[in-house]
Order: structure tokens, then C-alpha cells, then sequence
């Protein structure tokens, strides 16, 4: 089915499908991101009244946010791994970290999307008390930036090793574009991470969480630098681009 599918979308792919069925590596990684969606969902419990609905309702915005953002990574894991093949030392080794910072990371998204969504306050015992202070603002901001910079910066090592190995993979000269092109945009978003978490750290306590808007930047730079290398691929590339 797979080699199928592979055949009917070869013309919309600039890097051809090597792999087409999955290995144990990505059979393992799969179920790791099931377990971390499992952790996000909004309630594991058949809500017993009215309020205890309205109350797992209210978390449905960001569930959905938390599960965009795993998707999002599962879904560039897994054309990296249908585009190359890869499962030498090197490959695992980045896949278990990135499976690592997955399982890691699960929380503090799901709580930084609560914080986002809802006000900042949680009731226990019938008391109203504060989800986070000014002062663990910055902190957090650092905890979500490492995360989502280590992430991408795992991924552009992942493609800087498809690169190292393109002889093995039989790279050719216009997919050895594609791959640096791919490659680059995840290290781009490593410095975007990086100057987040700097913005956090520089700015005032009270405005320390406006540096989180700093990651609307990611669109504009996927814009330009894609934009940027499909100029350059149809110097280069006439025939193919």
C-alpha cells in the first residue's frame, strides 16, 4: 500500500521516498507518541456531572494545540524517515533523544497552553491560588524555548547526517538541495528558540511572557527562506524545479 501511495504522490515530492515500510525504529517511535498523546488528552475520567463537563470541555483548546504541535513533529520525523531510510547509530541515537524530549516536554506544554487559554488560577479545596508567578515567567519561557531549540536542532542533525551519508542514501544533486534547504530551516528555528529564551531573560519581569510572541516569527522565515531557495533551485535546477 505504502509503495502505492509512494507512486501516486511522486510528482508533488522534490526528495524521493526511500523507505516504505516501517521499521521497528519508527513502529518504537510511533507508540511513543501515542503514550505522549495519551498523556495531553483532556481527561481520562467520564465527567460525572454537568460543571465536571463544562470543566474537561474547557481544556479541549489546548489539547488540540499540544496535540497540533506532536503532530507536527511526528509528521517531519516520519517523512524524514520515509525520504532517507536511515537507521544507522547515529539516526537512533538522535531519534531516542528526540523521543526523549517528546516524552519530557509533554507537560510543560500542556501547562503553558493551559495558561494561555484560561486565566491564571486553579482551585483546590474550594481556594483560588495563582498557576504562576511573574518571577517563573521568564523560567518557563526558558523550559518551553529549550525544548522546542532542541527539538529542531535534533532534526537539522538528523538531515546533516542524511548529508553525510548521501552516497549510501544516493542522494541526487537536486535532493542533496532539498535536504540542506530542509536542514537549514530547522537550525533557523533553533536561533529563533535561542533569542526567544534571550528575549525572556532581558526583558522586565511583568513583560517577560510577551517574548512567546516571538514565535510568530516562524512563518514569515519559513516564507522567506523557502522563497529564497526556490529562486535559487531554478538557477540551478532548471529541469526539475
Amino acid at each position: 500500500m505504502r509503495i502505492k501511495a509512494a507512486k501516486l504522490t511522486k510528482k508533488n515530492r522534490t526528495i524521493e521516498w526511500r523507505s516504505h515500510e516501517p521499521s521497528r525504529l519508527e513502529t518504537f517511535s510511533d507508540a511513543v507518541f501515542a503514550f505522549a498523546v495519551t498523556l495531553i488528552i483532556v481527561s481520562l475520567e467520564v465527567p460525572k456531572s454537568y460543571a465536571d463537563l463544562f470543566e474537561t470541555m474547557k481544556g479541549t483548546f489546548s489539547f488540540a494545540v499540544c496535540f497540533a504541535i506532536l503532530f507536527s513533529i511526528w509528521n517531519n520525523q516520519n517523512i524524514f524517515f520515509r525520504c532517507y531510510g536511515l537507521n544507522d547509530s547515529l539516526t537512533v541515537a538522535l531519534n531516542a533523544a528526540l523521543l526523549f524530549v517528546v516524552l519530557v516536554y509533554v507537560y510543560p506544554l500542556k501547562f503553558l497552553f493551559n495558561l494561555v487559554f484560561f486565566s491564571n488560577q486553579y482551585e483546590i479545596n474550594g481556594t483560588l491560588k495563582e498557576m504562576i508567578s511573574d518571577n517563573n515567567v521568564p523560567d518557563l519561557m526558558l523550559i518551553y524555548g529549550a525544548g522546542y531549540s532542541i527539538y529542531n536542532l535534533l532534526f537539522y542533525l538528523m538531515y546533516a547526517n542524511a548529508i553525510k551519508r548521501r552516497e549510501e542514501v544516493n542522494l541526487t544533486e537536486s535532493e542533496l538541495f532539498e535536504t540542506r534547504t530542509v536542514g537549514y530551516m530547522f537550525l533557523i528555528c533553533v536561533f529563533i528558540g535561542l533569542t526567544a529564551i534571550t528575549l525572556a531573560q532581558l526583558l522586565p519581569l511583568k513583560y517577560a511572557g510577551l517574548s512567546g510572541y516571538f514565535y510568530a516569527v516562524i512563518g514569515p522565515a519559513y516564507f522567506v527562506w523557502y522563497l529564497y531557495r526556490t529562486k535559487k533551485k531554478r538557477k540551478r535546477f532548471p529541469a526539475t524545479a
